[in-house]
């Protein structure tokens, strides 16, 4: 990489990298898994920064790797652990304070990572992102209709997810005023 070509990526990781380490959070439910992420695919993106034939789209590259590394990250990891408890994470007759925002938020997020990773991506470009459908689908390497099916299923299962979670909230525990998605 020359002088010119250097200084060209260090502007763009200077100017892009808070978007892309939220992207990578939320592809990954783990800020510095996010941060491992963005630094895989901006060194990957930085290796071939002189032979990237547009320049005026550089983003598009770096989202695909970070896509392409989270699935490879996917299939090494045994994704999923569980933790055994001998307590409900909870308990019933407990007041709900004012951080109900970061428990839904926590519920989202717990939700998302229960998606398949091709929905899950489709979910954050499209709706954390709001990226079209087009774009998604090359950042992807798919089709456009493919991220509509795919978005499609992943908002069903979210619905369902919500409406389980609602139901035996009020069902189990009216008092605790939340429905826990674990």
């Amino acid at each position: 990489m020359n002088a010119d070509e250097e200084r060209e990526f260090r502007e763009f990781v200077a100017a892009r990298s808070r978007s892309l380490l939220h992207t990578a959070y939320l592809l990954t439910g783990d800020w510095e898994q996010g941060r491992d992420l963005v630094q895989t695919a901006l060194a990957s993106t930085a290796r071939r920064w002189s032979r990237l034939r547009d320049r005026q789209q550089p983003e598009t590259y770096v989202r695909r790797a970070m896509y392409h590394a989270q699935v490879d990250r996917f299939r090494l990891l045994s994704w999923g652990k569980e933790t055994v408890t001998d307590r409900l994470p909870d308990p019933p007759g407990q007041t709900v304070d004012w951080a109900d925002i970061v428990i839904q938020r926590q519920d989202i997020m717990a939700a998302l990572r229960r998606l398949p990773k091709r929905q899950r991506a489709v979910i954050v470009l499209r709706y954390f992102e709001d990226r079209p459908d087009h774009e998604i689908a090359e950042i992807l390497g798919v089709a456009q209709g493919t991220v509509r099916s795919q978005t499609h299923k992943a908002l069903a299962s979210l619905r369902a997810a919500f409406a389980e979670a609602e139901q035996s909230a009020t069902t189990s525990s009216p008092a605790s005023g939340r429905g826990v998605i674990a």
